[in-house]
């Protein structure tokens, strides 16, 4: 029973992270958007990067939260 109270946890603690990052990167796009004329062409590239790091980590913790389910289902 530990193991499954633990498999729990995690995917509880990656919704989390899901979230959050999920309203960050929604938040980094929506500013991008708004401020493309103005914003310096720095900031426009950073915000670019900012937004596909965290679009891949938010992929990467997607899959790895369906690999946990998947151990549920085995348990």
């Amino acid at each position: 029973m530990a193991k499954l109270d633990k498999l729990k946890e995690e995917i509880g603690w990656m919704k989390i992270i899901f979230a959050i990052l999920t309203a960050a990167d929604i938040s980094l796009v929506a500013w991008l958007v708004q401020n493309y004329n103005e914003a310096d062409t720095f900031l426009l590239v950073i915000s670019i990067i900012g937004i596909g790091l965290i679009t891949g980590i938010i992929i990467w913790i997607n899959k790895a939260a369906y690999r946990r389910i998947d151990e549920l289902e085995d348990l």
